[in-house]
């Protein structure tokens, strides 16, 4: 029997699952490293340790899986978006990367944004978000503030790249992470050199991967240093993956027009299917063929979803006991006994794109408990969750179902919600890793043993529960989304900007 390895390079550590090509996940193991912190929201992380703890995390996995090394075909990998790394011609760290929630590059994306490039028009038509994580901002910033690492570095990428180019020997850039965040045009002529010119950059250009590879693609086999630090075969296929969240849309079955994938965690994510591009404004972005051929894919995102529930955590010293308060929640009516909660506490990616937004609690009185706020938050995050599907349906991307994965799928009641917030089905696949089984997709994919990647999602993940909407709920909802969808701009005017 043929296995294939699924690895996803998170913030905090790299996992590797070994899957059959029925997608059972037959074994996994992950390996942690540490990310350094400091002012000006700087945050970094060692590559070495990356490369360290897949070795670890690979031969754990194979180990437990009890496998031989020659029945493993192929791997892939996805990992952290925009996590950019400095090199030098043997792929050796110049610099810590500067990792993903990384935004002191928050100067050079307003520079990015004020060229008012036409590579720019994925990002909201032109109007943005440009976001200080991206891979050009940061560029900009090594060019302005370490010159003389930005010019000895031989190759500036990605986490994800770093990665093909240890395993393989092979420099080449995904196609997913250079169209979402490097303004690359599979549709429109390829790399951004207009915009790099623009900002007197253009000897980036050089130092990016010259090769830009569709996810799926095989890259090449693993090299014999390679193969010996993960305890493999020089046989395995190196496949090319991209950044977690898209390729966790390949692990949800997420492939055709009409379906959205819901990753949620600390934020929320949104990504829709779409058969054309639709570049308008309210939108994170619109990006062909970034994972799937001939098909586009539309992102909109919101800043603060499970970090708020955090937040109240925090204000009771972590007293909340999150079990019992979804039980409580759960015995209220929609609406919460007229709570009403923007979702907007750290901005407001889209539709709005405002990062000056702030979030706000409407409707509170004495006899309002902990159970009642926690489900207005709920409520408020699943509206702010239906803004963003009602404006990727205005660009002609509808939504006949919300496939969703991550952390809030433990919570029955988070489902609910958003099921009845947005008047759709909610669907949660049989396998929760959905980045790991994607790219365990596309590994099987790469080796041939699909001829397509729609082919391996149909032979590799299996449905798993169904969340109806109640249409009593959603009747409700409809009415509460009304004035939830009036506060933003009530609140606009009356806004006091307070210095960070």
């Amino acid at each position: 029997m043929a296995y294939v390895i699924g690895i996803d390079g998170g913030t905090e550590s790299v996992r590797a699952t070994v899957f059959d090509l029925s997608g059972r996940r037959v074994a996994s193991a992950a390996a942690p490293y540490a990310t350094q912190f400091s002012s000006g929201a700087r945050a970094e992380q060692d590559p070495e340790t990356w490369w360290s703890a897949l070795g670890v995390a690979v031969r754990r996995s194979v180990e437990e899986a009890g496998v031989g090394v020659y029945d493993i075909d192929a791997l892939c990998a996805t990992t952290t978006c925009c996590t950019v790394v400095a090199l030098d011609e043997a792929a050796r760290p110049l610099r810590p990367a500067i990792i993903w929630m990384d935004v002191r590059a928050g100067n050079e994306a307003n520079a990015v944004l004020a060229t008012a490039d036409a590579a720019l028009c994925i990002n909201g038509a032109g109007a943005g978000p440009v976001s200080a994580e991206w891979m050009i901002p940061k560029a900009l910033w090594l060019a302005r503030h370490e010159p003389k690492i930005f010019r000895t570095a031989h190759t500036i990428c990605e986490y994800q790249d770093f990665i093909t180019w240890r395993l393989t020997g092979r420099r080449a850039a995904s196609l997913n992470n250079a169209s979402i965040r490097w303004h690359y045009r599979a549709d429109a002529g390829g790399w951004p050199n207009s915009l790099l010119a623009a900002l007197d950059l253009g000897e980036l250009r050089a130092k990016w991967p010259q090769e830009v590879l569709a996810p799926g693609t095989v890259i090449g086999r693993l090299t014999a240093r390679a193969a010996d630090h993960l305890g493999l075969a020089e046989t395995v296929q190196v496949v090319q993956g991209g950044a977690d969240a898209l390729i966790g849309m390949i692990g949800l079955a997420v492939a055709k027009p009409g379906q959205l994938a819901l990753i949620t965690g600390s934020s929320h994510l949104q990504f829709a299917v779409g058969s054309t591009a639709a570049h308008v404004p309210g939108l994170w972005g619109s990006y062909a063929d970034a994972v799937y051929p001939d098909r586009t894919i539309l992102e909109g995102g919101q800043t603060s979803t499970g970090s708020i529930i955090a937040w109240l955590r925090r204000l009771t010293g972590d007293a909340l006991d999150l079990d019992a308060l979804n039980q409580e929640a759960a015995r209220l009516e929609p609406g919460a006994d007229g709570l009403l909660v923007l979702d907007h506490f750290q901005g407001n990616r889209t539709p709005y794109t405002d990062p000056l937004s702030r979030g706000a609690i409407t409707g509170l009185s004495l006899h309002h408990t902990a159970a009642h706020l926690f489900r207005a938050m709920l409520e408020g995050i699943g509206f702010g969750t239906r803004a963003i599907i009602d404006r990727m349906a205005e660009a002609g991307c509808g939504a006949a179902e919300i496939t969703a994965g991550g952390g809030a799928t433990r919570s029955p009641l988070w489902l609910q919600i958003h099921a009845d917030t947005s008047g759709l089905p909610v669907v949660v696949p049989e396998v929760a890793e959905a980045p790991s089984l994607g790219a365990a997709v596309l590994a099987a994919h790469g080796a041939g043993h699909f001829a397509s990647i729609d082919d391996g999602i149909s032979a590799m993940v299996r449905p798993g529960r169904r969340i109806e909407p109640i249409p009593a709920n959603v009747d409700r909802y409809d009415t509460i989304y009304r004035r939830y969808s009036e506060l933003y701009s009530a609140l606009k005017p009356l806004r006091e900007v307070v210095p960070s």
